[in-house]
């Protein structure tokens, strides 16, 4: 198919804020007619060079307001002779087209395929593409790799995963994700109209504001299937046949696809996981830093100049070993070592299985035969959440959530324990009501008695067979899980203890189940239950010595006024409890502003979490996002109201989205939705 480039020569005269940086703004144009805006970033000496590698970075998230994080980000490939271009996808950003219907679709990928070829095509390409992104834009990378385009030939994917049911912000371990703030912006921030301009006529209000939430698609996709297969590599690592490279982060929720990637694909598979949140590793949250480009340099010059690096040379896989932190979700930076390691998974990795006894101790034994009962508390971890998602981030003391927790605990250690890789609690269980959940988190006990979550996981007990065919649990009757806790790596020191504790919700990260309910946990004998964790037996091996971040160019006329929370995530900051009706709510917080060329853009959001000990199923989260363009002719006030609701049958979502220009309503819409509970 014929493609057609619309571009002005080097931009250097748009709206006044790209010509002084060697970016040119280009239009491509679709094989359907829709022209997709992008950003092309060019080397210094671009003028001196005719042909570059170009490394491509595609996502929703509005190339011209991400122009200042793009120029500091993007330089350290400029300065090695690579030509890196942003690209909005359809109905985003400045690019036309109808705003795709949900993330990772046929339609994104399909565009993304044409891009690349388009790419390799013109006369400033070496005809060698690289693609590379962060959580969206690594999702994609991995997905573009499954399609294998010719001229791709190498990519590199930070904090993603590639198993999206299981492991992404609409389900997780099989469970409906409560509400967080990503879902509840994401949809009012492609509504927007593309900057500077804001221009807001028919077509924008037909082809992105009037657009139904994307939230609605993901909710009638509650149980594994066809709709998660379509961009999921998971069960179909065959398809990837060019090099990737992996980049994770011990507090980051997407990290349990490095080892799978690393263990199942064929092709050339790199990886590397540090202590770090959602963020790129040069200027991640917590520290330490690393120069993490130099890594991809290395990478993409292997594989789109034809250049030995000697990086095939290297071990496949460095991870930096956790070492005890405190319960501090503001910690500033984890302590701790980089280790190399051959591949994965590691041969010399030794099981201990530490088994619950009655007295509710951990011990290498398994003994006395009993039950212990957990009464089901739908609030728990609205103490022990603050900032925590999707298994990620630093979570506070986990004391307020382990009061109401079957709670297993070693003795005192008499030496340190290191851990690497995925612990598995094996369980046998009971629940005296059709739906439960199971939710296990693994500790570790200070001598002062802090507790610092380690890792956990969850389980959809109707999934206990399929998660595709779910079925409801037989009241009374006894089933084994096997619940196969996060990726992780810590050092449990001497003189600590280690804890398991578990319940049946974590609240507000998963969805509760709808009935009031008891659940039974075996104890003793060959089926009662047990943590097994993979210890790595102490040995010499060599580390990764990573470059410190690199000082990177600033933008002109972009600074962030208001960061918002250090998590990035709206933080539980006000619990409430209501001892007569059994309720309990949390409200999260978060606000942010940016200055633009144009203008400044504000952001507020705020939402609660609110479910009921005595009533589960009437559980509800509402979200209050807006945002706020301060331009110089006028003030754009968009806005979105959230509320998901359940009962014991249904969930209820309404979104209600505005647009007030001067304070004045300029457009309206509301959606409403009834859709059954499939097994939530």
């Amino acid at each position: 198919m014929k493609k057609i480039l619309l571009i002005s020569t080097l931009l250097f005269s748009v709206n006044g804020w790209v010509n002084d940086n060697n970016i040119t703004e280009v239009q491509i144009t679709m094989s359907d007619g829709i022209k997709l805006a992008a950003d092309i970033y060019w080397p210094a000496e671009a003028d001196k060079k005719n042909r570059f590698p170009v490394l491509l970075e595609y996502t929703p998230y509005r190339k011209d307001e991400s122009r200042a994080r793009n120029y500091s980000l993007y330089s350290y490939f400029l300065e090695r002779d690579y030509l890196v271009i942003r690209v909005d996808m359809r109905g985003t950003g400045n690019s036309e087209g109808i705003t795709i219907p949900y993330e990772y679709s046929d339609i994104e990928l399909d565009d993304g395929e044409e891009i690349i070829d388009w790419l390799s095509k013109q006369e400033w390409s070496t005809g060698s593409v690289g693609m590379f992104g962060i959580s969206w834009g690594g999702f994609n990378s991995i997905q573009m790799a499954m399609r294998n385009p010719p001229a791709l030939k190498a990519f590199v994917a930070l904090m993603a995963t590639e198993y999206l049911y299981q492991e992404d912000v609409h389900y997780m371990d099989g469970i409906l994700v409560a509400g967080d703030s990503w879902m509840m912006s994401n949809d009012l921030y492609n509504a927007l109209p593309g900057a500077p301009d804001f221009k807001m006529d028919e077509e924008w209000v037909n082809n992105r504001f009037n657009i139904k939430p994307s939230v609605y698609s993901y909710m009638r996709q509650q149980r594994d299937g066809a709709f998660w297969d379509r961009a999921s590599a998971k069960n179909q690592y065959e398809k990837i046949r060019i090099p990737g490279y992996h980049i994770g982060g011990w507090y980051d929720g997407y990290r349990n696809s490095l080892p799978r990637m690393l263990e199942n694909v064929q092709a050339p598979v790199k990886a590397m996981i540090g202590p770090w949140d959602h963020y790129f590793p040069h200027n991640a949250w917590p520290e330490p830093q690393i120069e993490w480009r130099e890594e991809a340099v290395r990478w993409f010059d292997q594989w789109l100049k034809e250049i030995d690096t000697g990086i095939l040379n290297e071990p496949d896989f460095a991870v930096y070993v956790r070492n005890y932190h405190p319960p501090d979700p503001s910690l500033d930076k984890v302590d701790g070592f980089w280790r190399w390691e051959d591949k994965w998974p590691i041969e010399r990795i030794e099981n201990l299985s530490l088994y619950a006894q009655a007295d509710h101790t951990l011990s290498i034994e398994s003994n006395e035969n009993t039950t212990h009962n957990i009464t089901y508390k739908p609030s728990i971890g609205l103490e022990g959440g603050g900032p925590t998602m999707w298994w990620g981030s630093i979570a506070p003391d986990q004391k307020p959530m382990d009061e109401f927790s079957l709670v297993y605990d070693s003795g005192i250690l008499d030496a340190p324990h290191e851990i690497l890789g995925r612990p598995i609690a094996r369980l046998r269980v009971s629940a005296d009501a059709p739906r439960a959940n199971w939710v296990v988190r693994l500790s570790d006990v200070a001598p002062d008695g802090k507790v610092t979550q380690v890792v956990g996981a969850a389980f959809n007990g109707t999934h206990r067979i399929s998660a595709r065919e779910p079925s409801d649990i037989v009241p009374g009757e006894e089933f084994d899980l096997n619940i196969e806790l996060h990726f992780t790596s810590w050092v449990f020191p001497k003189g600590h203890k280690i804890r398991m504790s578990i319940t049946n919700a974590i609240w507000p990260m998963l969805w509760p189940t709808p009935m009031q309910m008891e659940t039974t946990l075996a104890i003793g004998g060959n089926n009662g239950a047990r943590i097994d964790l993979p210890i790595v037996p102490s040995e010499k091996k060599d580390k990764p010595s990573f470059k410190k971040p690199s000082p990177s160019p600033t933008l002109s006329n972009y600074k962030v006024l208001d960061s918002g929370n250090i998590s990035g995530y709206a933080a539980i900051n006000s619990i409430q409890h209501d001892q007569d009706t059994g309720e309990a709510f949390g409200v999260a917080t978060n606000t942010g502003a940016t200055q633009y060329p144009w203008g400044i853009e504000r952001f507020e959001e705020e939402i609660e979490h609110r479910t009921s000990d005595d009533n589960p199923a009437h559980t509800s989260v509402t979200g209050r996002y807006k945002i706020t363009e301060e331009l110089k002719d006028r003030t754009l006030d968009f806005e979105q109201n959230v509320e998901f609701k359940s009962d014991e049958e249904n969930f209820y979502l309404t979104f209600h989205r505005w647009v007030s220009i001067n304070g004045e309503l300029y457009k309206e819409k509301v959606w409403q939705e009834v859709i059954p509970r499939d097994f939530q």
